[in-house]
């Protein structure tokens, strides 16, 4: 059948219209839709997912994006993640723990570190005093901080804006005394010996900024909560969570669109009403969750633009958008034993002057330093036998590819891919890249062509201090700037990676539930 403008939805109404299919757009719509919401998700892509997907090429199906998924646990001790997949909304995946926390290899001679970590608190301990003699009076100060911090965030989060002061000030004293101090700031006023503090800031670049503008909240809460829960990967990778999110929204009721972009955020007074998509509908609602970022959504999508008060435009401007990534997918005819890498995960750094590394994401030179995996050191049989798959991440301010003219792109890509694995052999002593059986590479321009996301971002709003999760916390009981919009994803209030960004939906889907009652639309 053929559909006319005539036959466009102009009067279709749902309760929430749910604006890209990422994780948290995924989340938040399983949420409204679990608890009764008629709700639309809408998805410019064929497929859910985002970045969280995967794809083939020869006999290797390769990951995306995901390194560790934290927050999951084991099925008798549940982290956040697992309790809201299985016991809030019935989503059951084949969890697979990755083996170690992670590998830490410091490349300069002067350094001269190379050290694996395990999870748990006191296995954590015990090594790093192995390692640094003395520093355990310090570190296990530091983890107890950490540990305040996390118990803190889950009262804030069970108060619904309304805290005791009080009960935050005699019970969580050291939350509030550090909430606005930097990783290195903290680490140094405890006396966290300096060979010490590389180690317990190995994943600063998970989160972005370097560790003398990185909050020290929200670092010492995604480091206990992994020392604690360990960190886990899906059997079918990432896709597996999408695919399965996807079947259960529209098990629940709910409805997803795919290849359908939203094109305007309709508001009145103040006030969402509707969403315009690329096919021309007009659909009624009071309330849009966006995974796409306030950036996009306050400068694209809303109209008229005279809805959106200036104070939006100023807090955006304000804010430093986060790190794309450049990553190399390698499929290889050895296998880990064959090629002598034993570990799952490994951070190689030139040092740990994180300020000096991150002043290396502004060049095309290629920085040094680099995530990389070797994901059947967790998943044995995810690729053909007597094969292994490797990625190697790095990352770039996203501007700097704007540079790269189109007759230079792949020579650049090549350059860069080629110094990465030279410096992984280097570090680890294996051979790589006679074994390559599989390349592909994975630029900025790679992930802005698939996702749309602005320059390639694959991170969002870098978590300074003055921008962190606390602060942002403190916004979410504030007036809306626009009534009945909110947001999840990477963007959102708990920043980026794969579980802040999976838990900021059930959150904006409770605030949007919050603002469902309080308008009198539902019964609590």
């Amino acid at each position: 059948m053929v559909i006319t403008d005539s036959q466009h939805r102009h009067n279709e109404t749902y309760d929430c219209v749910v604006i890209g299919a990422g994780n948290g757009g995924l989340s938040a719509a399983a949420k409204l839709a679990a608890n009764g919401s008629r709700i639309l998700l809408l998805e410019q892509h064929n497929v859910p997912g985002g970045f969280a997907t995967s794809f083939v090429r020869g006999r290797f199906e390769f990951e995306a994006s995901l390194h560790q998924f934290c927050d999951i646990g084991s099925s008798t001790k549940k982290g956040a993640v697992r309790k809201f997949l299985e016991d809030e909304i019935g989503v059951y995946l084949d969890w697979i723990e990755i083996p170690e926390a992670f590998r830490l290899i410091l490349t300069d001679p002067d350094e001269n570190l190379d050290i694996t970590m395990s999870y748990g608190v006191e296995n954590f301990i015990n090594q790093i005093e192995k390692a640094v003699p003395g520093c355990r009076k310090s570190v296990t100060r530091y983890l107890r901080i950490a540990r305040e911090i996390l118990e803190a965030l889950a009262y804030l989060g069970k108060s619904k804006g309304k805290p005791n002061k009080a009960l935050l000030i005699l019970k969580y004293p050291n939350f509030l005394k550090t909430c606005a101090y930097t990783a290195d700031e903290v680490a140094k006023a405890l006396k966290i010996p300096e060979k010490a503090r590389k180690i317990l800031h190995a994943q600063w670049s998970y989160i972005g900024p370097p560790t003398n503008r990185l909050n020290f909240s929200i670092y010492a809460a995604m480091f206990y909560k992994f020392l604690i829960t360990s960190a886990y990967i899906p059997r079918l990778r990432s896709h597996e969570i999408s695919l399965a999110m996807d079947a259960r929204i529209r098990e629940l009721g709910g409805r997803i669109e795919y290849n359908t972009r939203a094109e305007n955020i309709v508001v009145e007074n103040g006030k969402v009403t509707g969403v315009i998509t690329s096919k021309g509908d007009h659909i009624k609602t009071r309330h849009v969750i966006s995974n796409a970022s306030p950036t996009l959504v306050y400068n694209n999508l809303i109209t008229p633009k005279t809805e959106v008060p200036l104070t939006v435009y100023r807090e955006c401007n304000s804010r430093v958008n986060g790190l794309s990534g450049l990553v190399v997918y390698l499929g290889l005819d050895a296998t880990p034993e064959e090629l002598g890498l034993r570990e799952y995960s490994y951070f190689i750094y030139k040092n740990m002057n994180t300020d000096e590394m991150y002043e290396s994401f502004h060049n095309l030179d290629g920085p040094d330093i680099q995530a990389t995996l070797c994901l059947n050191n967790a998943i044995p049989d995810c690729s053909p036998p007597g094969t292994s798959i490797i990625s190697i991440t790095t990352l770039f301010r996203p501007e700097v590819w704007n540079h790269v003219k189109p007759r230079d792109y792949v020579k650049t890509k090549n350059r860069i891919a080629e110094k990465l694995i030279t410096q992984f052999e280097k570090a680890t002593g294996t051979a790589l890249k006679e074994h390559i059986e599989e390349l592909e590479i994975a630029t900025p321009q790679t992930y802005a062509r698939y996702t749309g996301s602005y320059n390639g971002i694959i991170y969002g709003y870098e978590p300074e201090p003055w921008d962190s999760l606390i602060p942002r916390m403190m916004t979410l009981q504030d007036d809306l700037p626009v009534k009945g919009l909110h947001f999840c994803g990477g963007f959102a209030f708990r920043a980026h990676g794969y579980s802040s960004t999976f838990l900021s939906g059930p959150i904006a889907a409770s605030l949007t539930i919050r603002d469902m009652i309080e308008n009198g639309e539902i019964q609590q």
